[in-house]
């Protein structure tokens, strides 16, 4: 690294720039080389349009950054969940958690804009500090919370739910 900061303070070196032109040229040439060597490191992924994991399977798609369930799969009876709630048809609650997570409590979904969906009803990272404290809710229990709270602030209604439409559920419960 030594050498190539003197490579370069030789051969881009502009005598006729003053002492900020030459000291901007000099770190953005410096930022450029210390990627260009990070890039090297073969265990280095520098792609932040692709994902390093799958999560164990937790991520279907592929595109997880982090897995903030871990990565082994959590499978349970969506039924058997579905039914701690009274609050919402139980059918209508089958079929979302179906769509959403496949039975799976540990299931993650990165979303384009960066946040995260998790667990049997796949409960928005923007959610997590108003149902769970801030930290994901992975358990069941604390997913079925979450869930609960957002199909109240829903109108007790799935419209909240991407699937909700797959489910013929949106307005309802």
């Amino acid at each position: 690294t030594c050498q190539y900061f003197f490579l370069v303070q030789k051969v881009f070196w502009v005598k006729n720039m003053n002492t900020t032109n030459n000291l901007f040229l000099l770190i953005c040439l410096l930022f450029i080389g210390t990627i260009y060597a990070l890039s090297e490191d073969e265990n280095l992924d520098l792609d932040y349009n692709t994902t390093n994991s799958n999560c164990g399977g937790n991520c279907p798609s592929g595109r997880c950054y982090t897995c903030p369930c871990g990565t082994r799969k959590e499978p349970v009876s969506i039924s058997s969940w579905c039914k701690k709630y009274s609050g919402w048809r139980q059918s209508s609650c089958e079929c979302i958690a179906k769509h959403e997570s496949g039975g799976n409590a540990h299931a993650i979904n990165q979303n384009s804009g960066g946040s995260y969906d998790v667990g049997l009803w796949q409960v928005n990272s923007g959610n997590w500090a108003s149902c769970n404290g801030g930290k994901a809710p992975c358990d069941p229990n604390s997913n079925l919370e979450c869930a609960k709270k957002v199909f109240s602030w829903g109108g007790h209604t799935w419209k909240y739910w991407s699937t909700c439409s797959k489910c013929g559920v949106c307005h309802s419960n």
